[in-house]
Protein backbone atom coordinates (compact mmCIF):
# COMPACT_ATOMS: atom_id res chain seq x y z
CA UNK A 1 0.00 0.00 0.00
CA UNK A 2 2.80 2.38 0.89
CA UNK A 3 4.58 1.58 -2.38
CA UNK A 4 1.42 2.32 -4.35
CA UNK A 5 1.00 5.62 -2.49
CA UNK A 6 4.62 6.64 -3.14
CA UNK A 7 4.31 5.72 -6.81
CA UNK A 8 1.14 7.80 -7.14
CA UNK A 9 2.76 10.75 -5.34
CA UNK A 10 5.85 10.53 -7.56
CA UNK A 11 3.68 10.49 -10.67
CA UNK A 12 1.72 13.50 -9.43
CA UNK A 13 4.89 15.46 -8.72
CA UNK A 14 6.31 14.58 -12.12
CA UNK A 15 3.09 15.65 -13.81
CA UNK A 16 3.08 18.96 -11.90
CA UNK A 17 6.68 19.70 -12.85
CA UNK A 18 6.05 18.80 -16.47
CA UNK A 19 3.00 21.05 -16.57
CA UNK A 20 4.82 24.04 -15.05
CA UNK A 21 5.49 26.46 -17.88
CA UNK A 22 8.02 29.27 -17.68
CA UNK A 23 6.48 32.58 -18.73
CA UNK A 24 8.05 36.02 -19.08
CA UNK A 25 6.99 39.61 -18.58
CA UNK A 26 8.83 42.65 -19.86
CA UNK A 27 8.88 45.66 -17.53
CA UNK A 28 9.72 48.73 -19.61
CA UNK A 29 10.80 52.05 -18.12
CA UNK A 30 8.56 54.89 -19.32
CA UNK A 31 11.28 57.46 -19.00
CA UNK A 32 9.20 60.63 -18.63
CA UNK A 33 6.04 59.19 -17.12
CA UNK A 34 7.10 57.91 -13.66
CA UNK A 35 5.91 54.45 -14.61
CA UNK A 36 6.74 50.98 -15.87
CA UNK A 37 4.85 49.49 -18.80
CA UNK A 38 4.21 45.75 -18.65
CA UNK A 39 4.30 43.68 -21.83
CA UNK A 40 3.31 40.02 -21.87
CA UNK A 41 2.87 37.73 -24.88
CA UNK A 42 3.77 40.67 -27.10
CA UNK A 43 0.94 42.89 -25.82
CA UNK A 44 0.80 45.82 -23.37
CA UNK A 45 -0.96 44.54 -20.24
CA UNK A 46 -0.59 47.22 -17.56
CA UNK A 47 1.25 50.29 -16.30
CA UNK A 48 2.82 50.39 -12.84
CA UNK A 49 2.56 54.05 -11.90
CA UNK A 50 3.94 56.29 -9.15
CA UNK A 51 7.56 55.21 -9.71
CA UNK A 52 9.07 58.72 -9.32
CA UNK A 53 11.85 59.97 -11.64
CA UNK A 54 12.47 57.26 -14.22
CA UNK A 55 15.20 59.08 -16.19
CA UNK A 56 17.65 56.41 -15.08
CA UNK A 57 15.24 53.85 -13.67
CA UNK A 58 16.69 50.40 -12.98
CA UNK A 59 14.62 47.27 -12.30
CA UNK A 60 15.84 44.01 -10.72
CA UNK A 61 14.12 40.81 -9.65
CA UNK A 62 14.81 38.15 -7.04
CA UNK A 63 12.35 35.29 -6.66
CA UNK A 64 8.85 36.73 -6.48
CA UNK A 65 10.08 40.22 -5.59
CA UNK A 66 10.69 43.13 -7.93
CA UNK A 67 12.67 46.26 -7.02
CA UNK A 68 13.10 49.61 -8.77
CA UNK A 69 15.47 52.46 -8.06
CA UNK A 70 14.54 55.91 -9.32
CA UNK A 71 16.93 58.69 -10.29
CA UNK A 72 15.70 60.77 -7.34
CA UNK A 73 16.73 58.16 -4.79
CA UNK A 74 13.64 56.03 -4.13
CA UNK A 75 14.02 52.28 -3.79
CA UNK A 76 10.65 50.60 -4.42
CA UNK A 77 9.47 47.04 -3.90
CA UNK A 78 6.71 45.65 -6.10
CA UNK A 79 4.88 42.42 -6.90
CA UNK A 80 5.78 41.56 -10.52
CA UNK A 81 3.10 38.87 -10.83
CA UNK A 82 0.21 41.08 -9.82
CA UNK A 83 1.90 44.31 -10.96
CA UNK A 84 1.42 46.04 -7.62
CA UNK A 85 3.66 48.49 -5.79
CA UNK A 86 4.22 47.37 -2.20
CA UNK A 87 6.51 49.87 -0.50
CA UNK A 88 9.03 52.63 -1.13
CA UNK A 89 11.89 54.18 0.83
CA UNK A 90 13.94 57.24 -0.08
CA UNK A 91 17.65 56.70 0.57
CA UNK A 92 18.93 59.90 -1.07
CA UNK A 93 18.09 62.73 -3.44
CA UNK A 94 20.02 60.91 -6.15
CA UNK A 95 20.89 57.24 -6.63
CA UNK A 96 21.22 54.86 -9.57
CA UNK A 97 22.82 51.68 -8.23
CA UNK A 98 21.60 48.84 -6.03
CA UNK A 99 22.04 45.11 -5.55
CA UNK A 100 19.95 42.34 -3.98
CA UNK A 101 20.98 39.57 -1.59
CA UNK A 102 18.78 36.91 -0.01
CA UNK A 103 18.48 38.97 3.18
CA UNK A 104 19.26 42.57 2.25
CA UNK A 105 19.23 45.34 -0.37
CA UNK A 106 22.28 47.60 -0.74
CA UNK A 107 21.96 51.05 -2.36
CA UNK A 108 24.85 53.17 -3.64
CA UNK A 109 23.85 56.81 -3.27
CA UNK A 110 25.02 59.91 -5.12
CA UNK A 111 23.60 62.90 -3.25
CA UNK A 112 23.66 61.51 0.28
CA UNK A 113 27.22 60.21 -0.28
CA UNK A 114 26.61 56.94 1.52
CA UNK A 115 25.93 53.25 0.97
CA UNK A 116 22.75 52.14 2.71
CA UNK A 117 21.80 48.60 3.73
CA UNK A 118 18.08 47.76 3.94
CA UNK A 119 16.23 44.54 4.61
CA UNK A 120 14.16 42.97 1.84
CA UNK A 121 11.11 44.93 3.05
CA UNK A 122 13.04 48.20 2.74
CA UNK A 123 13.58 48.82 6.44
CA UNK A 124 16.95 50.61 6.99
CA UNK A 125 19.65 48.57 8.76
CA UNK A 126 23.02 50.31 8.27
CA UNK A 127 24.53 53.30 6.50
CA UNK A 128 28.19 53.87 5.57
CA UNK A 129 29.17 57.50 4.95
CA UNK A 130 31.84 57.83 2.27
CA UNK A 131 31.94 61.55 1.44
CA UNK A 132 31.66 60.52 -2.21
CA UNK A 133 29.21 59.59 -4.91
CA UNK A 134 29.09 55.80 -4.89
CA UNK A 135 28.81 53.45 -7.85
CA UNK A 136 29.43 49.88 -9.01
CA UNK A 137 27.92 48.11 -6.02
CA UNK A 138 28.19 44.31 -6.22
CA UNK A 139 27.96 41.20 -4.01
CA UNK A 140 30.45 38.34 -3.76
CA UNK A 141 29.88 35.68 -1.09
CA UNK A 142 29.74 37.63 2.22
CA UNK A 143 31.35 40.73 0.72
CA UNK A 144 29.77 43.93 -0.57
CA UNK A 145 32.03 45.88 -2.94
CA UNK A 146 31.58 49.40 -4.30
CA UNK A 147 33.54 52.28 -5.83
CA UNK A 148 33.86 55.81 -4.45
CA UNK A 149 33.75 58.02 -7.53
CA UNK A 150 35.11 61.20 -5.92
CA UNK A 151 37.76 59.53 -3.75
CA UNK A 152 39.34 57.21 -6.35
CA UNK A 153 38.80 54.40 -3.88
CA UNK A 154 37.31 50.89 -3.78
CA UNK A 155 35.71 49.61 -0.58
CA UNK A 156 35.00 46.03 0.50
CA UNK A 157 32.50 45.46 3.31
CA UNK A 158 32.20 42.09 5.03
CA UNK A 159 29.11 40.69 6.74
CA UNK A 160 30.13 39.58 10.21
CA UNK A 161 27.07 37.31 10.30
CA UNK A 162 28.23 35.49 7.16
CA UNK A 163 24.90 35.84 5.40
CA UNK A 164 22.85 34.38 8.25
CA UNK A 165 19.92 36.45 9.45
CA UNK A 166 20.22 40.23 9.60
CA UNK A 167 23.48 41.44 8.03
CA UNK A 168 26.09 43.28 10.08
CA UNK A 169 28.67 44.85 7.79
CA UNK A 170 32.06 46.27 8.63
CA UNK A 171 34.81 47.76 6.45
CA UNK A 172 37.08 44.85 5.54
CA UNK A 173 39.50 46.39 3.04
CA UNK A 174 39.93 49.57 0.99
CA UNK A 175 42.02 50.20 -2.13
CA UNK A 176 43.26 53.76 -2.72
CA UNK A 177 44.49 55.51 -5.90
CA UNK A 178 42.93 52.82 -8.07
CA UNK A 179 42.35 55.15 -11.05
CA UNK A 180 40.73 58.49 -11.79
CA UNK A 181 37.01 58.68 -11.16
CA UNK A 182 35.63 55.13 -11.10
CA UNK A 183 32.13 55.05 -12.57
CA UNK A 184 30.98 51.48 -13.10
CA UNK A 185 31.83 47.90 -12.18
CA UNK A 186 30.89 44.30 -12.77
CA UNK A 187 31.48 40.89 -11.23
CA UNK A 188 32.66 37.95 -13.32
CA UNK A 189 33.61 34.86 -11.34
CA UNK A 190 35.74 36.00 -8.39
CA UNK A 191 36.85 39.20 -10.16
CA UNK A 192 35.47 42.69 -9.49
CA UNK A 193 36.19 44.81 -12.58
CA UNK A 194 35.96 48.61 -12.34
CA UNK A 195 36.11 51.21 -15.12
CA UNK A 196 37.17 54.88 -14.98
CA UNK A 197 36.21 58.09 -16.72
CA UNK A 198 39.74 59.16 -17.67
CA UNK A 199 42.30 56.50 -16.67
CA UNK A 200 43.70 54.41 -19.54
CA UNK A 201 43.07 51.16 -17.73
CA UNK A 202 40.44 49.28 -15.82
CA UNK A 203 40.96 47.78 -12.37
CA UNK A 204 40.48 44.23 -11.13
CA UNK A 205 40.15 42.99 -7.55
CA UNK A 206 40.72 39.26 -7.08
CA UNK A 207 38.10 38.79 -4.37
CA UNK A 208 39.62 35.55 -3.09
CA UNK A 209 43.10 37.01 -2.54
CA UNK A 210 41.99 40.67 -2.15
CA UNK A 211 44.72 41.82 -4.56
CA UNK A 212 44.23 44.75 -6.96
CA UNK A 213 45.63 45.03 -10.49
CA UNK A 214 45.49 47.68 -13.24
CA UNK A 215 44.91 46.29 -16.74
CA UNK A 216 45.12 48.20 -20.01
CA UNK A 217 42.77 47.32 -22.86
CA UNK A 218 44.46 47.89 -26.20
CA UNK A 219 42.96 48.31 -29.66
CA UNK A 220 44.22 46.26 -32.57
CA UNK A 221 46.82 48.93 -33.35
CA UNK A 222 47.91 48.67 -29.69
CA UNK A 223 46.56 52.09 -28.79
CA UNK A 224 44.87 52.22 -25.37
CA UNK A 225 41.11 52.62 -25.10
CA UNK A 226 40.59 56.11 -23.71
CA UNK A 227 37.43 55.33 -21.79
CA UNK A 228 35.71 52.09 -20.80
CA UNK A 229 31.92 52.27 -21.29
CA UNK A 230 29.44 51.12 -18.68
CA UNK A 231 29.93 47.44 -18.06
CA UNK A 232 26.22 46.83 -18.49
CA UNK A 233 26.96 47.57 -22.15
CA UNK A 234 29.52 44.74 -22.44
CA UNK A 235 28.60 41.24 -23.59
CA UNK A 236 30.44 38.25 -22.11
CA UNK A 237 29.96 34.86 -23.78
CA UNK A 238 31.58 31.55 -22.92
CA UNK A 239 34.80 32.39 -24.76
CA UNK A 240 34.63 36.03 -25.87
CA UNK A 241 34.10 39.52 -24.47
CA UNK A 242 32.45 42.15 -26.71
CA UNK A 243 33.11 45.79 -25.77
CA UNK A 244 31.63 48.84 -27.52
CA UNK A 245 34.54 51.20 -28.34
CA UNK A 246 33.80 54.68 -27.00
CA UNK A 247 34.27 57.28 -29.73
CA UNK A 248 35.10 54.78 -32.48
CA UNK A 249 33.05 52.78 -34.99
CA UNK A 250 34.21 49.45 -33.62
CA UNK A 251 33.06 46.57 -31.47
CA UNK A 252 36.14 45.25 -29.66
CA UNK A 253 36.51 41.49 -29.22
CA UNK A 254 38.74 39.87 -26.56
CA UNK A 255 39.10 36.42 -25.09
CA UNK A 256 38.31 35.76 -21.43
CA UNK A 257 41.87 36.76 -20.42
CA UNK A 258 41.56 40.09 -22.29
CA UNK A 259 43.83 39.04 -25.12
CA UNK A 260 42.85 40.97 -28.24
CA UNK A 261 41.06 38.96 -30.96
CA UNK A 262 39.60 41.41 -33.47
CA UNK A 263 37.90 44.77 -34.08
CA UNK A 264 34.53 44.51 -35.80
CA UNK A 265 33.83 47.51 -38.02
CA UNK A 266 30.31 48.86 -37.44
CA UNK A 267 28.49 51.84 -38.90
CA UNK A 268 28.36 54.22 -35.96
CA UNK A 269 29.56 54.95 -32.44
CA UNK A 270 28.35 51.98 -30.37
CA UNK A 271 26.61 52.35 -27.03
CA UNK A 272 25.19 48.98 -26.07
CA UNK A 273 25.96 45.37 -26.98
CA UNK A 274 23.46 42.71 -25.95
CA UNK A 275 24.24 38.99 -26.21
CA UNK A 276 21.48 36.58 -27.22
CA UNK A 277 20.62 33.81 -24.71
CA UNK A 278 22.16 31.15 -26.97
CA UNK A 279 25.29 33.34 -27.36
CA UNK A 280 25.07 33.19 -31.16
CA UNK A 281 24.44 36.90 -31.75
CA UNK A 282 25.19 40.34 -30.35
CA UNK A 283 22.78 43.25 -30.95
CA UNK A 284 24.61 46.60 -31.14
CA UNK A 285 22.98 50.01 -30.64
CA UNK A 286 24.42 53.44 -31.45
CA UNK A 287 24.43 57.12 -30.54
CA UNK A 288 24.42 60.27 -32.66
CA UNK A 289 23.22 60.03 -36.26
CA UNK A 290 22.91 56.24 -35.98
CA UNK A 291 20.63 56.34 -32.89
CA UNK A 292 17.77 54.67 -34.85
CA UNK A 293 19.93 51.73 -36.02
CA UNK A 294 20.60 48.24 -34.67
CA UNK A 295 23.19 45.88 -36.14
CA UNK A 296 23.37 42.15 -35.43
CA UNK A 297 26.80 40.50 -35.16
CA UNK A 298 27.43 36.75 -35.51
CA UNK A 299 29.63 35.75 -32.53
CA UNK A 300 31.41 32.97 -34.46
CA UNK A 301 32.20 34.70 -37.75
CA UNK A 302 32.52 38.12 -36.05
CA UNK A 303 30.68 39.74 -38.93
CA UNK A 304 27.62 41.99 -39.12
CA UNK A 305 24.80 39.87 -40.54
CA UNK A 306 21.66 42.05 -40.11
CA UNK A 307 20.71 45.72 -39.88
CA UNK A 308 17.46 47.37 -38.70
CA UNK A 309 16.49 51.04 -38.68
CA UNK A 310 13.59 52.60 -36.77
CA UNK A 311 11.68 55.89 -36.70
CA UNK A 312 13.36 57.25 -33.61
CA UNK A 313 16.17 56.76 -31.10
CA UNK A 314 16.80 53.21 -29.90
CA UNK A 315 17.58 53.39 -26.17
CA UNK A 316 17.63 49.73 -25.16
CA UNK A 317 17.17 46.17 -26.36
CA UNK A 318 16.34 42.89 -24.63
CA UNK A 319 16.37 39.35 -25.99
CA UNK A 320 13.50 37.06 -25.04
CA UNK A 321 14.67 33.85 -23.36
CA UNK A 322 11.70 31.78 -24.48
CA UNK A 323 10.72 33.03 -27.92
CA UNK A 324 12.82 33.99 -30.97
CA UNK A 325 12.34 37.70 -30.30
CA UNK A 326 14.37 40.84 -29.69
CA UNK A 327 12.51 43.71 -27.98
CA UNK A 328 13.61 47.24 -28.93
CA UNK A 329 12.79 50.53 -27.15
CA UNK A 330 12.10 53.20 -29.80
CA UNK A 331 11.90 56.24 -27.56
CA UNK A 332 10.72 58.95 -29.99
CA UNK A 333 7.98 56.76 -31.48
CA UNK A 334 6.47 55.79 -28.10
CA UNK A 335 6.67 52.12 -28.97
CA UNK A 336 8.57 48.88 -28.49
CA UNK A 337 9.41 47.02 -31.69
CA UNK A 338 9.78 43.23 -31.77
CA UNK A 339 12.23 41.55 -34.17
CA UNK A 340 11.86 37.91 -35.20
CA UNK A 341 15.33 36.45 -34.55
CA UNK A 342 14.86 33.31 -36.64
CA UNK A 343 13.95 34.93 -39.95
CA UNK A 344 15.20 38.42 -39.03
CA UNK A 345 12.26 40.71 -39.72
CA UNK A 346 10.29 43.30 -37.73
CA UNK A 347 7.22 41.34 -36.75
CA UNK A 348 5.39 43.66 -34.35
CA UNK A 349 5.17 47.19 -33.01
CA UNK A 350 3.84 47.54 -29.46
CA UNK A 351 2.26 50.93 -28.89
CA UNK A 352 0.81 52.46 -25.70
CA UNK A 353 4.36 52.67 -24.31
CA UNK A 354 5.34 56.23 -23.41
CA UNK A 355 8.97 57.26 -24.07
CA UNK A 356 10.37 53.75 -23.46
CA UNK A 357 13.97 53.17 -22.40
CA UNK A 358 15.22 50.29 -20.21
CA UNK A 359 13.64 46.86 -20.82
CA UNK A 360 13.80 44.33 -17.96
CA UNK A 361 12.78 40.67 -18.12
CA UNK A 362 10.94 38.80 -15.36
CA UNK A 363 10.56 35.02 -15.58
CA UNK A 364 8.07 32.99 -13.58
CA UNK A 365 6.47 29.56 -13.58
CA UNK A 366 2.81 29.33 -14.42
CA UNK A 367 0.85 26.25 -13.55
CA UNK A 368 -1.37 24.79 -16.26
Amino acid sequence: MNKLFLAALTALLFYSIAEAKVEEKFFIVERENSSLAVVEHGLPRAHLEGMHNMNHGVVKFDGKDGYVISRDGYIMKFDPLNVKKIKEFKTSDSAIGFTISKNYIAVANYAKKSVDILDRDLNPLQSFDTGSRNVGIKIYKNYLIFAQMDNDKLTVLKDKNAGKGKPDFEIYKEFNDVGIMPFDAMITGDKYIVGFFTSKHFGVIDLDTMKYEKIKILLGDRQPVMKVPHFGFWSISGDKIFIPAVGDNKLLVYDKDFNFIQNIEIEGTPVFSALSPDEKYVAVTFSGKKFPVIQIVDTQTLKVIQRFEFDGKVLHVRWSKHTPSLYVSVNDSNMVAVIDTKKWFKKRDIFQIKKPSGIFLYEYEEEK
